[in-house]
């Protein structure tokens, strides 16, 4: 939100030496986020004048069309001559004023203006667009200024392009709708500054007449609870909009379109109620609200023609949707060029359904912003009184005497609130009395009610003359005011931040990182040592994803848990994999030029719990009760931490070294392993073996097994996930569950040998089918205590060997604690290993 000061100034009477720096600490200490405050009149240094264009003359020869100007600026530049100035924009001519900077001045950025020969003349000065002014994004054009501006050749341009003011950027919580507005943000300055503050939402507004001003039927009184309307006849429609509220709508970021329609806008930032105006000669029939019906499409305003959804709010006429409400008006009823009777429309819709409607369209308008913060609904007459009042002042016609109203708005429900409570939740002490004037001040209706209001036994009971329960009515503008805790809040933020003590809680001592911390924290230095890439997705997808993966149809990992107000209508779903989103992320780095990419990310996964149910539900007002907390987390899904890599391009670059070296499964399968070394899982109680296990390649797919129990698969992914993905051909990945591991046991301090070692290799030729892991148990457990150490160092097949055949070659190191082994030693040992590898996998020696 982008206001400036001038205008806040017409609803609440800010001091007129207020620095900026206060403006801001006031702002901030309501709980309002201010991005920044800009002094427009230090953004331009320099002459900035006024000027009018006396001759202009067409350059011809160039490669676009540049036109040599003479304007006249009075007596800013020293000689009371004309101002040679080069432009090149078309849309001014001779007597028209424009804006215009003259040598030694510096515009936002720091380009600084000097004279100089272009184009083969002198040209001293700019004429100056409203983009280099830095007063909006409109650089196809210079500023023309209103013919009835009053300032002369020579004047200070500054007040008249408003570069006087001050412009305040906020970013406002979803829960401050009100303060999107002009009139919320100058209430909010009167609490913080103790200054009157006018409030445009309650200036007169005739009600509603038996006639209508248009026939309308609200059909979904739950969806919009308040329709209001009036016609406005016989309208210019050339008429501009004045160059104040083009101003006031280009530092808010909203463009000029046209009279009616600025003046929308401009109501809806002033008073925070967004309006529509309609052409009435181009509505057929009456206008009905009413939910969507299935099949219906809206081409909407930015020319998008959009499938409805039967949760979708429309207004119709006889053709059909002509609008989607609170969210976008559409093309067939728009105001145009030609309009001469405008239909005004101000409303009060459900937030809930236009937050959903405009998630589901991807139309986050402005309008949408604020309706799904909250809305006064108390509002459409006075916005639409406004409207009317602005068009019919600057492009005359006739306001209708009739006035459509239709309300079904509910009054809002009284909050009981014990008068201590603020005392009891923040510590801090505030009197009754004090409670009572900060809720009025921000508009609540407060009542003393009964002495004693404590439904939860653990609270005491307030005493007679302490205060007692107060039945508090917030105001209409204010719907984010529903329980007592809202009430504390709002007596704490008046009275001030500042005035609540910091106090810290005394850390207990001897705890640190738990044991499955300090897992994850190695894992993820493991992985980041041998040249992973962390990243962290959002745990969001979207309902196709289990067939891209070419999930079975029995596959658990199909049963996802879905939001209830997802963030995006394509992602619902919370991931049961992280495989998903982390493709997603290598999708999109291969799309950026990344060719080698070796990723991984540590993270929970989702899995719903069947039959769980809703949970209870839970107030703000005491802490919940152990039952509730049970109740709670058996609805809640499990959440297990998994840990997923995806390998693709070269793992060993090439270079003047040689070739590189692509990844393939062989390495996701060895960070699987490296992953459950870092979790410290003994060597002999993990196996890896061959599986089939979607979305890996069924001949290149291994499982991770602990102590006989899979906790994840490696490998390569199967071509056909790779293409739905369009991912590069043998892209391999590794997923484990970390939570599935056990406990590290205690680690018990290694034995070093003083003695040398043996070294013998052994090559095995085998079946292609024997996985080389379970040879190479096979080879521990027939060597014995003397073997060490054991390693593949080399795969080989040949026709020599046998079709189906191939060699394993394993270095294998032996050595005792308490003496040189001999020959015989390790050769012994060395056959009892080839011996039972020979027994359970039919092994023989190569060249034996």
């Amino acid at each position: 939100m982008r206001v400036s000061v001038s205008w806040l100034r017409e609803y609440v009477d800010l001091p007129a030496d207020l620095p900026t720096g206060d403006l801001e600490q006031a702002l901030v200490d309501l709980g309002i986020e201010v991005e920044s405050v800009v002094d427009l009149r230090e953004t331009v240094t320099g002459a900035l004048v006024v000027g009018e264009v006396l001759q202009i003359e067409e350059l011809t020869g160039f490669k676009k069309p540049i036109r040599f100007c003479r304007v006249d600026v009075g007596d800013a530049n020293g000689t009371g001559e004309p101002q040679e100035i080069v432009c090149g924009a078309r849309n001014f001519v001779p007597g028209d004023r424009v804006v215009v900077i003259l040598p030694g001045g510096v515009l936002p950025g720091g380009f600084a203006i000097g004279a100089r020969k272009t184009y083969g003349r002198n040209s001293n000065g700019m004429i100056c667009s409203a983009k280099e002014l830095g007063l909006g994004d409109d650089h196809d054009g210079i500023i023309v200024l209103p013919g009835d501006t009053p300032a002369k050749p020579g004047d200070d341009a500054r007040p008249v392009v408003g570069l006087d003011d001050v412009v305040v950027e906020m970013e406002i919580t979803p829960d401050r709708g009100y303060a999107m507005s002009v009139r919320g943000l100058a209430r909010e300055l009167s609490h913080a500054l103790g200054v009157p503050f006018r409030d445009p939402g309650l200036a007169p507004a005739p009600g509603g007449t038996d006639s209508p001003a248009y026939p309308v039927e609200v059909r979904d009184t739950v969806g919009c609870d308040r329709f209001a309307a009036r016609l406005v006849r016989g309208v210019d429609p050339t008429a501009p909009t004045p160059g104040w509220m083009q101003r006031r709508l280009t530092v808010a970021g909203i463009r000029s379109i046209s009279l009616p329609v600025d003046i929308t806008n401009y109501v809806m930032l002033e008073l925070g109620q967004p309006m529509h105006a309609f052409d009435a000669d181009r509505i057929a029939g009456p206008l009905v609200v009413r939910r969507a019906e299935t099949g219906e499409k809206l081409t909407t305003l930015d020319g998008v023609t959009r499938a409805l959804a039967p949760e979708d709010m429309v207004i119709c006429d006889d053709t059909g949707p002509i609008s989607l409400a609170a969210v976008m008006g559409g093309e067939t009823s728009e105001v145009v060029a030609g309009t001469t009777n405008v239909l005004f429309e101000a409303a009060h819709w459900d937030p809930v359904m236009v937050g959903r409607t405009a998630r589901r369209h991807k139309l986050f308008s402005e309008a949408a912003k604020r309706w799904e913060r909250g809305v006064d609904p108390a509002l459409p007459l006075v916005a639409v009184a406004r409207a009317v009042r602005l068009l019919t002042e600057h492009a005359g016609g006739a306001a209708g005497d009739e006035i459509l109203d239709i309300d079904h708005v509910r009054p809002r429900t009284p909050v009981v609130l014990p008068a201590d409570l603020p005392t009891r939740r923040v510590g801090v002490s505030y009197p009754p009395a004090r409670v009572v004037a900060l809720l009025e001040q921000v508009g609540c209706t407060v009542a003393r009610g009964a002495d004693r209001l404590a439904e939860d036994p653990g609270e005491v009971g307030v005493a007679a003359g302490t205060g007692g329960a107060l039945s508090v009515t917030p105001p209409t503008w204010r719907p984010d005011l529903t329980d007592p805790a809202d009430l504390v809040e709002e007596v704490v933020r008046l009275d001030g931040y500042d005035r609540v003590p910091s106090v810290l809680p005394t850390a207990p001592p001897g705890r640190g990182l738990t044991w499955q911390q300090r897992r994850r924290r190695a894992v993820a230095r493991s992985l980041a040592e041998r040249g992973y890439v962390e990243v962290l997705a959002h745990p969001f997808v979207g309902p196709g994803l289990a067939d891209q993966l070419g999930l079975p149809a029995d596959d658990p990992r199909r049963r996802a848990v879905r939001l209830a107000n997802p963030l995006s209508e394509e992602e619902p779903l919370l991931r049961t994999t992280l495989l998903g989103p982390l493709l997603g992320i290598v999708k999109r780095n291969l799309g950026r030029g990344q060719r080698d990419l070796a990723l991984y990310e540590i993270g929970a996964v989702f899995h719903p719990r069947p039959g769980a149910g809703r949970p209870p539900a839970m107030g703000v007002d005491r802490r919940p009760t152990d039952e509730e907390f049970a109740a709670a987390d058996a609805v809640v899904p499990d959440q297990p931490r998994h840990v997923a890599v995806v390998l693709t391009g070269d793992v060993e670059p090439a270079g003047w070294w040689g070739a590189g070296r692509p990844a393939s499964w062989a390495d996701a399968v060895e960070a699987g392993r490296d992953v459950l070394a870092a979790a410290d899982v003994p060597a002999d109680r993990i196996e890896v073996r061959a599986a089939e296990y979607a979305p890996w390649h069924p001949g290149r797919c291994a499982e991770l097994l602990v102590d006989g129990t899979v906790v994840g698969h490696a490998g390569e992914l199967h071509p056909t996930v790779v293409a739905a993905l369009e991912l590069p051909r043998r892209t391999s990945a590794m997923e484990l569950d970390l939570d599935a591991l056990p406990a590290a046991p205690v680690a018990s301090a290694p034995v070093v040998s003083g003695f040398p070692p043996a070294l013998i290799d052994v090559a095995l030729v085998v079946d292609s089918s024997v996985p080389a892991a379970q040879v190479q148990q096979a080879l521990v457990e027939g060597a014995g205590g003397l073997l060490e150490g054991v390693r593949l160092f080399d795969v080989y097949a040949s026709e020599q060997l046998g079709a189906g055949r191939r060699s394993l070659a394993y270095k294998l190191t032996f050595r005792a604690p308490d003496r040189t082994l001999t020959v015989e030693e390790a050769v012994a040992a060395r056959d009892a290993a080839v011996a039972r590898a020979a027994e359970r996998f039919g092994a023989t020696l190569r060249g034996a």
